[in-house]
């Protein structure tokens, strides 16, 4: 059985993630949709654990150490973006990887992104790569997902919303089954 660690990223008390008008809570989102992926990966056979924790800012090396102990199969990080803390245009999806990571990761992230893209009709910022923690020091194939931008008035508002973090999470879920099945994990 395939083993997937989900990490909402960031945590419920990280001070600075959040919407300028503070009602857009970075983790309440991020642990909403990484609740409904774990539902829905579940259903499809799949053992996912969660690298995070309601109650605590669980540390970087804390959440990847999680993944490497246990010998996962993928890590996926889910997150929406900001740029700057007032309110501003950017928007859009983008997907992350490591500089130096494996083709296995490349196809996982692409899997992932499309699938949002497609799901959610927002701007395709593109599959970027980036030194972040929880993609360097995984020792499987690691991904973050930025679902759209906190700091932009119509996203913030989209990210607040259930049907949007439903259609993230389906979307997230369907990237995650398809890479899974090339990888023949299921």
């Amino acid at each position: 059985m395939a083993l997937l660690i989900l990490d909402a990223g960031h945590g419920p008390n990280t001070s600075g993630k959040r919407s300028p008008d503070g009602k857009l809570l970075e983790f309440r989102f991020n642990s909403a949709v990484a609740q409904i992926v774990k539902h829905c990966l579940v259903l499809e056979g799949v053992n996912v654990i969660y690298s995070h924790e309601n109650g605590r800012d669980v540390p970087l090396p804390e959440r990847t150490s999680i993944a490497n102990r246990l010998n996962a199969d993928a890590f996926v990080s889910i997150h929406a973006n900001a740029y700057g803390s007032n309110w501003n245009d950017a928007h859009g999806i983008e997907t992350y990887m490591y500089p130096q990571a494996s083709k296995r990761t490349a196809i996982l992230a692409e899997q992932i992104h499309s699938s949002l893209i497609l799901a959610c009709g927002r701007k395709d910022r593109g599959v970027k790569t980036a030194n972040f923690a929880v993609l360097r020091d995984t020792k499987m194939p690691a991904v973050l997902v930025e679902c759209g931008f906190m700091t932009n008035r119509e996203e913030a508002a989209l990210l607040l919303s259930k049907a949007y973090r439903v259609q993230c999470a389906r979307a997230i879920s369907f990237g995650i089954l398809n890479w899974l099945f090339r990888e023949k994990l299921i």
